[in-house]
Order: C-alpha cells, then structure tokens, then sequence
C-alpha cells in the first residue's frame, strides 16, 4: 500500500484527488493540505511514500517545495498550466496531471507510481528502515545493525560504531521490517544479525564483545538460517 499525502491551495482540488483516491485499493491518501508550510512539517515527521503536489501554489512553487523536502519521495504534480511539465520531470517527477484530472489519467499516474514503488521497495528494504526515537525520525543502515534487545515494548538497537537507539517497539515488530535471510531470532529477547557473527561456541554467539545465548525454542531455525549462507 502506497502511502501518500496531498497539498494543494484549492480546497476543491483536494476533495476531488480524494475522490480518485478511494477508487484505488493500492493508495492510502492518508492526510491532505492547503498550507505548504503545515504539509513541510509533516514530511518531516512521518515520510511518505508518494506525494500530490500542486505546482502554482501563492506561498511557494510546488517545484521548489519539492526540491526543500529531507526524505526522497514520489511526486506527481497537479497543475492548470502544462508550461510548467518540462521543469516538473527535470526534478524525477513521477508523473504530471494537468487539471480538470480524469479518472482514467490518474489511474495511469498512481499505477506508474506504484511500479516504481515497488521496485524502490524492494531495494529499500535491503538498506535500511527508520526507527521513531527521542521525537525523530532515525535511518538505520541494516549492515551498521550488530544485533538488537528487547526490554518489555522496548528494543535497544545496538549500531556499529554509534549510539545506542532506544525504541519504544516489539521485537516481533521490528521482525517483520529486517530481510530475513539476514536477522534472525535466537531468543525472546534478541535479534541477531548474521552477517555481523564472530562466534558461536556452546550456544552462545559472540558479536562485538557481546554474548548473545541461543534459546532452544529458536535453536533449530537459527542454525537453518545459518547452513543456508
């Protein structure tokens, strides 16, 4: 499900990309905008996958909005002027909606998008995610992950060569978010990267200077996991 947010000046337009919106099962429009400084602040906090954006807007330029925004994300601007098409794919628009939008025309944009998405997913996920800590949004390389311990519905991420990340999360959770040919559970309590293993010596595995145990109800899936590298 692609996430997205829209921000257009002209309340009328939002309802109307609304609209096309909840015709398609694959998009999840999950706030809209008029204020491009509200929609910047957003952004910022929760990263999306896929944004609406208006191009002639009275405070700032889509175009230029676009290119101030922290965290790479899909566009395709709406606009009344097509002058504006060439400037618009020059910054790796997604695509280009001229207003009136028709259905069958936004339906080829958001299925363009959602191609690429997921082809950008699919490479993402073998890089990093982000973990919401101290009131922000933390990027986590999956290779710089040593392994991670869980305390109640808190993790402690432990990187390599950096801070300590305390996240208020489930190890079950973060599971589901690592590639699993890479990070496995070797008890209720840890998560381990494989590629970051110095030892294993009587079911204690060794990364870091850090003994980790292996429980024996995750014994057999742990060592699976490893004859298969």
């Amino acid at each position: 499900m692609i996430e997205a947010i829209a921000l257009d000046d002209e309340p009328l337009a939002l309802e109307i990309l609304q609209s096309l919106c909840a015709e398609i099962e694959f998009v999840d429009l999950q706030k809209t905008f008029t204020k491009s400084d509200e929609a910047f602040k957003y952004l910022k906090k929760y990263p999306v996958d896929l944004l609406f954006l208006d191009i002639n807007m009275p405070s700032i330029s889509g175009l230029d909005f676009y290119k101030k925004l922290p965290h790479k994300t899909m566009v395709i601007f709406t606009t009344a002027y097509s002058e504006f098409a060439v400037e618009g794919f020059t910054l790796s628009a997604t695509d280009y909606l001229l207003k009136p939008i028709s259905f069958s025309r936004f339906q080829q944009a958001v299925e363009k998008a959602f191609q690429q998405w997921k082809t950008q997913n699919q490479n993402l996920e073998q890089q990093y995610l982000f973990i919401r800590a101290d009131y922000s949004l933390i990027k986590i390389l999956f290779s710089d992950i040593l392994y991670i311990e869980g305390l109640d519905d808190y993790l402690k991420i432990h990187i390599q060569n950096q801070k300590t990340v305390v996240a208020r999360m489930t190890l079950k959770a973060i599971l589901q978010k690592l590639p699993s040919t890479e990070f496995v559970r070797v008890h209720r309590s840890f998560i381990i990267s494989i590629s970051k293993i110095e030892k294993i010596r009587n079911k204690t595995i060794h990364i870091h200077q850090t003994e980790i145990p292996i429980s024996t109800s995750y014994e057999a899936a742990f060592f699976e996991l490893l004859n298969q590298k």
